[in-house]
């Protein structure tokens, strides 16, 4: 088992959305660990915010089981770039897609781009989210709380409605959600409820899409060391990040990955509906 950083980190103030290169330490997104074994050979996936954190764990995973991979990111074209190589070195295609997915049009755009790249869509990974920190109810403007939305859950609304016609029995749509669902952080008041949302939308979803055999399940991260820690939170809660879970150190996305695959796995055909959590030890209600 490797052995990951653990605080106290460097301050490392960033503006928002962050840039991997500037982390200390560096994240792992499994570049030199994940190996894979073919488990999504031949399949088409989609990815959300898919350049650095989470989501470039999710594309080298996917890409080394033998997935295509559509990259959708805001601008971040250096890590999106990094991300593109890895998938390639996998030996499958990347298609980079730059844009606000906030914006409903782009969405359709989006999944326009993955069936006119791929002639199909096999899996969705809605990963993209927005957070901010905030420690009072007064200090939260009306347009940061709009955006919050908009970004976490109406474009994971947009970009399921459009793939769905495109989707095959034995597809299967994957939400990022948060232990902040169910244990919502007070001083990430928009984020954690989008996330609660996030939780009740892919639950709903697996009944709806059901008869389809299109399967939908959420991954609830705890504190994992992605740009959106250090561009998005104060310092000194950087400083300190990952000892309030048992584990006493925040998550790798590569600890993600192995879920990740899993859910979008056929092997686990009975498998929707669910939440699973990757927390460090702390327990999801």
């Amino acid at each position: 088992m490797p052995e990951y950083p653990k605080p106290p980190f460097s301050t490392q103030p960033q503006s928002v959305p962050g840039q991997t290169g500037r982390m200390d330490p560096l994240p792992d997104h499994g570049e030199t660990s994940y190996r894979g074994s073919g488990r999504l050979s031949g399949m088409k996936a989609v990815i959300t915010g898919g350049d650095s954190g989470i989501g470039r764990a999710v594309a080298i995973a996917y890409a080394r089981e033998g997935a295509d991979i559509l990259i959708s990111y805001l601008d971040e074209h250096e890590d999106a770039q990094d991300t593109k190589r890895l998938v390639e070195e996998a030996g499958r295609k990347a298609v980079l897609v730059p844009g606000d997915i906030q914006q409903a049009a782009h969405c359709r755009a989006i999944i326009d781009k993955a069936v006119a790249e791929f002639g199909g869509i096999d899996i969705l990974v809605n990963n993209a989210a927005h957070q901010k920190t905030f420690a009072s109810l007064e200090e939260i403007p009306d347009e940061e709380w709009e955006l919050t939305f908009k970004v976490n859950i109406h474009a994971m609304f947009y970009l399921t409605k459009a793939a769905v016609p495109h989707m095959k029995p034995g597809s299967s749509i994957v939400n990022t959600a948060s232990v902040n669902a169910d244990d919502p952080s007070p001083t990430l008041l928009a984020y954690a409820t989008t996330k609660g949302a996030i939780q009740n939308f892919t639950a709903g979803l697996a009944q709806m899409l059901a008869e389809k055999g299109i399967r939908a399940n959420a991954v609830a991260p705890g504190p994992i060391w992605t740009p959106l820690i250090p561009s998005t939170m104060p310092a000194d809660r950087v400083a300190k990040f990952g000892q309030q879970v048992p584990m006493k150190r925040p998550g790798q996305p590569a600890e993600l990955a192995t879920t990740y695959v899993m859910l979008a796995d056929p092997l686990s055909s009975y498998v929707s509906g669910t939440m699973i959590g990757v927390t460090g030890g702390k327990p999801i209600i």
